[in-house]
């Protein structure tokens, strides 16, 4: 597992390329602790996620599950695919390429938003050998596509291709093979120059608020709105003296 800090965007790669970034439960453990300290970090404000030699994810070891030493397998703590139970206060993109299937699609619906090359998939091919969805599938999938189209990927298996992936919703952008991490840090540098702290307060309300009623979901956005309002009163200073006019997202 490999962690690059380019300014205040990092990028944490899942380095098993022999193993189509399969994830182990040293390798899982290691992702965990990663985005901890990221997390952690003052000066960081968006992750990127990928995997190294072409392919996002393949899901968990199953050659190590089946020599009897597979993932942690706990109701507490981490997941077995690492940091699938981490409710981070910062953004994190997935970087898709190849494949990410079974645990990796569940990595990737872990994350905010999903770059997604023009031949990577999607897929719960781990129906093929009765290993359950335990980090988030059946939970976060839903979430993104809706159930019906949750249900037909998790009941099936089947592959489910970039366009397609796009058209239900999990793929926010697909670009060219090999691009996928370079358009990935580009969109997180992107969001990185935003003022952070109400960029980050709205992501909160949008992950809190979907387990809460209306009336309650709209009462907690406006209690976090309120801790932001000075930055927002700098924003609009900002504006005032002519900066960011005609909707231009540089010059803020």
């Amino acid at each position: 597992m490999l962690v690059e800090k380019l300014g205040p965007v990092w990028v944490v790669t899942i380095n098993r390329p022999e193993r189509r970034n399969a994830v182990d439960r040293e390798t899982a453990a290691a992702i965990a602790e990663a985005f901890r300290r990221f997390d952690e970090d003052q000066e960081a404000s968006v992750a990127v996620l990928t995997g190294a030699g072409g392919t996002f994810c393949a899901g968990a070891d199953l050659q190590r599950f089946a020599e009897g030493e597979g993932n942690r397998v706990s109701a507490e703590g981490d997941g077995p695919m690492g940091p699938t139970r981490l409710s981070l206060s910062k953004p994190v993109i997935a970087a898709v390429s190849g494949h990410a299937v079974a645990g990796g699609l569940e990595l990737a619906c872990w994350c905010d938003l999903r770059v997604v090359e023009q031949d990577a998939t999607f897929g719960v091919f781990c129906r093929r050998w009765g290993v359950p969805l335990i980090d988030g599938g059946t939970v976060r999938l839903p979430r993104i596509v809706g159930r019906g189209r949750a249900l037909d990927m998790i009941l099936t298996g089947r592959p489910v291709g970039a366009d397609e992936a796009r058209e239900m919703g999990l793929a926010n952008r697909v670009v060219p093979t090999g691009s996928a991490l370079d358009e990935s840090i580009s969109l997180a540098q992107d969001i990185a120059r935003f003022p952070q702290a109400t960029m980050r307060s709205d992501r909160q309300s949008l992950y809190v608020g979907e387990a809460l009623e209306i009336e309650d979901a709209l009462a907690k956005e406006f209690e976090l709105g309120l801790r932001n309002l000075e930055e927002g009163r700098s924003g609009a200073a900002r504006f005032s003296a002519g900066r960011g006019r005609g909707g231009n997202f540089t010059d803020i």
